[in-house]
């Protein structure tokens, strides 16, 4: 009989008792993220403790997510995060597993993995055993409810936990768990056809130009709407946008939107730019069967669509919210990055950067994604 040759030993992680964190201070309009020392999370190596079913993950990096500004900010109408005990914002972690807990069954010390915007999910009720599973009314909210990705050891439980790829870095995988994932949900939630119209309001930011490039990879036809030399030549040279539209330099930004998508209008429209929502239904022009596809969450009570039912009817409208991705769909939107269709659209701050690169986004200052870098000061 052959001989069969010895599994690998796992590595071996010094874990230290403190991490470096962004720390949200003076939580509200005039927040700031401080770098700080914290607590690396405890995950349990024996039965009879906590965390038998935890992994800890070490992050490399970390997207940064609107999101996370209107955490922060506490202008959604949801507790505060200093209520709910929690410092670190953050949804769109990348690193690698350096322990697992003594129930873990299938991941390992070594594999890469992934911190989302849901931490976990009840795992029984009738969502979570769909593929609707984000929507469960028990989810935790990662940034909101813990401690999220801006802090650079996390703990997972194994069951709700994304494994990374080779081939996918760490600075687009960050990002994939949340805005590359959640307008990929998006676009398969309108049923778009290749060769159809895909239009993107704020194509220029991180989640429009990575839904630009998969629209582009899945057949369709983008155009994004932004403003900014900058941001023109990324969606045209880099994502692949068909056409680009800045709504600074256009008179009628609809009326543009119409000519381009064969004089009738588009057949989807992706909004990301949470200022478009009022607008949103006239890029659609009389096109029949079209859709606003609403991805960016806007400040409690602002930004709203004028809704005529008449409308609607007449023109088979629709409107249609994606609130973030399940774990089948962040799957598959890494296999997009994995065959090189998702590009590196980002710009890496290190940690000494922090709150400029949260604040950066907050002004909409930034094109494509910013990415911290935990191993970069």
């Amino acid at each position: 009989m052959a001989e069969t040759k010895a599994e690998a030993a796992p590595p071996v992680y010094d874990i230290p008792k403190e991490c470096k964190a962004g720390v949200v201070v003076n939580e509200g309009p005039d927040f700031r993220v401080e770098v700080q020392m914290v607590p690396v999370p405890e995950i349990s190596t024996w039965h009879i403790l906590t965390q038998p079913h935890e992994v800890l993950i070490k992050l490399n990096a970390t997207g940064i997510c609107h999101s996370d500004i209107h955490f922060m900010l506490n202008d959604w109408a949801l507790p505060k995060m200093s209520d709910l005990g929690t410092k670190c914002a953050g949804h769109e972690g990348a690193g690698v597993i350096v322990k697992v807990g003594s129930q873990v069954k299938n991941l390992k010390v070594g594999m890469r993995a992934g911190f989302k915007p849901i931490a976990d999910t009840c795992g029984v009720c009738e969502l979570c055993r769909s593929d609707l599973e984000c929507y469960c009314p028990g989810a935790v909210l990662t940034g909101l409810m813990v401690d999220g990705s801006y802090k650079q050891y996390i703990a997972s439980p194994e069951r709700y936990t994304t494994i990374i790829p080779d081939g996918v870095d760490d600075y687009i995988a960050g990002p994939i768990m949340c805005s590359a994932s959640t307008i990929y949900t998006s676009i398969v939630a309108s049923g778009l056809q290749p060769g159809d119209w895909a239009v993107f309001p704020g194509g220029g930011g991180g989640v429009g130009m990575q839904g630009v490039q998969l629209a582009k990879a899945m057949g369709l036809r983008p155009i994004a709407i932004d403003t900014g030399s900058d941001k023109k030549k990324l969606c045209l040279e880099t994502a692949g946008a068909e056409h680009f539209i800045d709504f600074k330099e256009t008179p009628d930004v609809a009326a543009e939107v119409v000519r381009l998508c064969d004089g009738i209008g588009a057949h989807a429209i992706f909004v990301t730019a949470i200022q478009s929502y009022p607008s949103s239904l006239t890029l659609l022009g009389s096109r029949v069967g079209g859709k606003i596809m609403c991805i960016g969450l806007p400040p409690a009570g602002k930004f709203h669509i004028d809704l005529d039912p008449t409308a609607l009817i007449f023109k088979k409208w629709s409107v249609q919210g994606t609130l973030v991705s399940s774990m089948r769909d962040v799957d598959k939107t890494l296999d997009f990055a994995k065959r090189g269709l998702l590009k590196p659209i980002y710009t890496v701050y290190g940690m000494s950067r922090f709150d400029e690169a949260v604040q950066k986004l907050r002004r909409g200052e930034i094109a494509g994604r910013a990415v911290v870098d935990f191993n970069m000061e």
